[in-house]
């Protein structure tokens, strides 16, 4: 798994003022939990505002030196100004190599152009889901799961249990029961259903509309 590295500084100071002397000076308030204390730090504006518009910045394992001590995490949450381009405040999870964690990983969704359901059938494909909930090991952690169309053919749904994991990687959805599906290669023959279905249901509606006026 990638490892990024990132430097922060350790604050003393909380509250709305503080946090907000932070921001005009350019830096962020944000705070590292998990095993251990608490740890409240501030990390420089620009630096941060274009490591989160990269994937890789989300799915990675951080080495985060505050005070020239080094420790790892992982992104758990952030949150932005409404209308500026400003994170306001972000959120670390200490990483123990020995324990799972539970994180959302994107989904790379490729051959959909060459696959047999578009290619030669005519089909079209639907992402349902873009990301998933994994649960492994700091070091297992993939940045994303590839979601493979090569041999999907039209009227083919693509679930949970169908994508292939790295090792050492599981769904949370399956490890609950559950089976959902991740994208959906519809036909010709389904498209034309479903529209007989809309136009059925539109023509019930102009009935009763009837009905109601008479």
């Amino acid at each position: 798994m990638t490892q990024i590295q990132i430097t922060a500084d350790a604050r003393d100071v909380q509250g709305r003022s503080a946090s907000r002397r932070l921001r005009r000076s350019g830096s962020i308030p944000g705070i590292i939990y998990g095993s251990g204390d608490t740890q409240m730090i501030s990390l420089e504006h620009n630096t941060l505002w274009y490591a989160l518009k990269k994937e890789s910045f989300h799915t990675s394992i951080l080495n985060i030196t505050i005070s020239g001590k080094s420790e790892q995490v992982i992104l758990r949450d952030y949150q932005s100004h409404p209308f500026r381009n400003q994170v306001l405040h972000i959120d670390f999870q200490r990483v123990n190599e020995k324990e799972e964690i539970q994180m959302r990983i994107p989904l790379h969704f490729i051959n959909e152009d060459n696959c047999i359901g578009v290619k030669t059938q005519g089909a079209h494909i639907t992402h349902v889901i873009n990301d998933v909930e994994i649960r492994a090991i700091a070091k297992n952690i993939p940045q994303y799961i590839e979601v493979d169309f090569t041999d999907i053919k039209a009227g083919q749904t693509i679930h949970l249990s169908n994508l292939t994991l790295p090792d050492g990687v599981s769904l949370v959805n399956l490890l609950r029961g559950g089976d959902s599906a991740v994208a959906i290669v519809a036909g010709i023959a389904e498209e034309v259903e479903s529209t007989n279905e809309v136009v059925a249901a539109a023509d019930v509606g102009i009935v009763g509309a009837k009905k109601t006026e008479e």
